[in-house]
């Protein structure tokens, strides 16, 4: 295993929220959809939990108004809780208004149910963009100390290409600070190609990933990993949708956890917060929930049962 400490993060949303399915799913059918981010982000536990390993968990406020004791459960477990927005809305579609208040309602929801400082953020789809860059800003004044919300590549749907690969510190437009965790590149003749998971872990072949993500940390740089539960889940209900959403939804689902399981073999993660202090681009009290604790010194996750019962355990 490499010993550069690199960011692994998890996405908590179900497979309904997804941006891809929008076009088959409104926000109005989401209490209706079949609900199954419990089981698979119980299933990710139990993986993480395996291979000692902590994470970032992105918590989308929607499912953790529903279901407080799996957030509770992925603290407890020794991982980092951090804010995905309330309803998975794609930033630059939003007003400055009402992502604030969506912002604000999440980052309460989350803290109310740990009992602790919720300190990071991830927008939906990242969705910070140069059309949405203000975003930065509210996400300052609304207490965020770090984000992992800018893809440095071209995109139909994020993106800001250009913009710093690696961790540093960011002024907004009305000159805050804020640490920033660009999602990792690899930097290709004439191209930069994200890959940094999701999708694109399932598109590539395995081999791939292994090799690009281990380029960034031969050039001595730490990458950051995502990954949502549903991406675990191959028995998910198919939805009707265009085939360019299609595929870059249900795309070797059912090769995603055993490529997890050895991913998780292959390098050393932990949190996004431990890896941005260690980078030096954080300070530990700006941490909130996520900075490994004295008695936890090698970022390792507890080894506690994995499996929920029910939303409100």
């Amino acid at each position: 295993m490499d010993e550069k400490a690199n960011a692994l993060t998890i996405d908590v949303e179900d497979y309904f929220q997804v941006a891809a399915l929008a076009e088959a799913v409104s926000r109005d059918d989401w209490p209706s959809m079949e609900y199954r981010v419990e089981a698979n982000t119980a299933k990710l536990l139990d993986r993480l939990s395996e291979a000692g390993t902590r994470a970032t968990f992105f918590t989308l406020g929607w499912v953790a108004e529903r279901s407080p004791g799996l957030v509770r459960q992925i603290r407890q477990a020794g991982h980092e809780i951090a804010s995905h927005g309330y309803s998975h809305q794609l930033i630059y579609k939003q007003s400055p208004q009402t992502f604030r208040e969506e912002t604000r309602k999440s980052k309460r929801i989350l803290e109310d149910i740990i009992g602790e400082p919720v300190n990071g953020y991830r927008a939906a789809s990242y969705s910070i963009t140069q059309q949405s860059r203000w975003a930065l800003d509210i996400l300052c004044e609304e207490g965020f100390t770090w984000d992992s919300s800018i893809f440095p590549v071209h995109h139909d749907r994020y993106g800001m290409p250009g913009t710093p690969r690696w961790p540093h510190r960011l002024e907004t437009e009305t000159g805050l600070e804020l640490a920033e965790f660009p999602l990792s590149t690899l930097k290709l003749p004439g191209y930069v190609l994200p890959i940094a998971g999701g999708g694109y872990f399932r598109l590539f072949p395995y081999w791939f990933t292994q090799w690009g993500l281990g380029q960034i940390n031969r050039q001595g740089h730490p990458f950051v990993f995502y990954l949502h539960p549903w991406e675990v889940d191959p028995g998910q209900p198919r939805l009707e949708v265009r085939w360019l959403s299609r595929f870059r939804h249900y795309n070797n689902l059912e090769r995603c956890e055993g490529r997890l399981t050895r991913l998780l073999q292959r390098f050393h993660f932990t949190t996004v917060s431990d890896v941005l202090i260690q980078e030096g681009v954080l300070d530990p009290g700006q941490a909130g929930n996520g900075q490994r604790t004295a008695g936890d010194r090698h970022g390792r996750a507890a080894a506690v049962p994995a499996k929920t019962q029910n939303s409100g355990a």
